[in-house]
């Protein structure tokens, strides 16, 4: 058995859970245990209220391997639990190169470095988690449909949905991806009634398909980059959070074109439609 202990929700987002569930295929029996109180996830879901309580449910679990993709789980807390079952393998998660106390560090990022971890001998680089629908997705040639393809994370923690949205042109045909984890999600639909350009999907099944079908993506500098960057989509990523620095930094390196806040992008907007 494979223990996966993943946080999620309206507050920080969905990019841990998403790429976990990709790295979870590739073992048999898993069980997630989180302390969040909705199952976005096919497996066994166990909710907790804090790491003592994820203790325990390993000490009655007795797994062969525990992964961590969880910010909130730091360095004291991998002490505490190789202390407690030093026989059982610790994998984290880790993208912004912080100080670990475990047996693997995993980064799957395209900014990935080894040599930046204070250890790097434990630290696995490995290839992007794409999902499979966008492996199978990108087989297929369809019609782009949309102008824009507007995916902020699913959450929105940083609320500029719509400061964006009032940014672009009404001519634009705009597919707008989110999910129930968005703390602002009556307010978006409100403000998207009557509004014949901008299609809002909530919890889609399609991400894929609806990127496939759109001529351009406005994203954050995280997991989606990966995704979008598989279906060779232009692009343009505005950064919302610190966590996504790296890969931000990346993109800026490479010449992609990034923004490091919503105000930068909003003023070069400006200028475009104001020609």
């Amino acid at each position: 058995m494979t223990i996966f202990r993943v946080d999620f929700g309206s507050k920080i987002g969905l990019g841990h859970l998403k790429r976990s569930l990709v790295y979870a295929k590739r073992f048999d029996e898993v069980v997630y245990i989180s302390k969040s109180d909705k199952n976005f996830t096919p497996y066994k879901f166990i909710i907790i209220k804090d790491e003592e309580e994820f203790f325990l449910k390993v000490k009655e679990l007795q797994p062969k391997e525990v992964i961590v993709d969880n910010y909130d789980f730091i360095c004291k807390n991998e002490k505490e639990f190789k202390s407690l079952f030093p026989h059982i393998k610790l994998t984290v998660f880790d993208d912004d190169y912080r100080e670990h106390f475990c047996d693997e560090i995993i980064n799957h990022n395209i900014s990935a470095n080894k040599e930046k971890y204070p250890n790097p001998n434990i630290v696995k680089i490995i290839p992007p988690l794409i999902r499979d629908e966008f492996i199978e997705e990108k087989k297929i040639k369809r019609e782009k449909i949309y102008d824009i393809f507007l995916s902020m994370g699913g959450t929105d923690s940083a609320n500029i949905n719509i400061p964006i949205l009032k940014a672009l042109p009404d001519s634009a045909q705009i597919i707008l991806i989110t999910t129930s984890a968005n703390a602002n999600l009556e307010e978006l639909k409100k403000f998207v009634t009557n509004k014949n350009n901008i299609a809002l999907h909530v919890d889609s099944n399609e991400v894929a398909k609806l990127l496939n079908q759109s001529k351009f993506a406005i994203i954050t500098p995280s997991v989606i980059v990966h995704e979008v960057l598989f279906m060779e989509i232009p692009f343009i990523a505005i950064k919302t959070a610190e966590n996504q620095d790296d890969i931000y930094e990346y993109l800026k390196k490479h010449k992609y074109d990034v923004f490091e806040n919503i105000e930068k992008w909003y003023n070069k907007q400006k200028r475009v439609n104001h020609g």
